[in-house]
């Protein structure tokens, strides 16, 4: 089996288990995110030894420090900026801005959708618990596996 065929398949498995987690939850685990930097930054290794695994490693650190960045504006939880770090260490550095580009889009259409169902459900009348909030690992996932799909073309 090609070495990209289980990283599709480790990037898919993770990252739904962490988009299921963060639904019915709202939670994206640390063990979780730590086991995806590992294994992205392991993939990276296989695919391109030294050079492929600085270049995702790169992307991880950049994606945490735009996680960050979005955790203190209020955008995103402590718990996706450190899942879309995790997502990013399975992509080179230089595939930075589509996967940025991507989860945003289906962040959108996750947004467009969740606040659709809760008006048309009347659950917008709901208390500010953390149920009431966007669950963005769902975008974070959908949009690094689109990009995974879409580079094996």
């Amino acid at each position: 089996m090609a070495v990209a065929t289980i990283w599709l398949a480790a990037l898919s498995v993770t990252s739904g288990l962490g988009a299921l987690l963060d639904v019915v939850t709202r939670k994206l685990p640390n063990w979780l995110s730590l086991l995806m930097l590992v294994g992205g930054l392991g993939f990276g290794f296989a695919l391109d030894g030294w050079t492929g695994l600085g270049l995702h490693f790169l992307h991880a650190v950049l994606a945490l420090g735009l996680g960050y960045l979005l955790f203190i504006w209020g955008v995103f939880g402590g718990g996706d900026g450190k899942f879309y770090a995790a997502c990013a260490a399975f992509f080179p550095v230089t595939q930075m801005l589509w996967h940025f580009v991507i989860i945003t889009f289906a962040g959108l259409i996750l947004a467009i959708i969740w606040f659709t169902a809760k008006r048309g459900f009347g659950l917008h009348k709901r208390k500010k618990d953390d149920f009431a909030k966007l669950p963005y690992g769902v975008a974070i996932a959908s949009g690094s596996v689109a990009l995974a799909l879409y580079g094996m073309q």
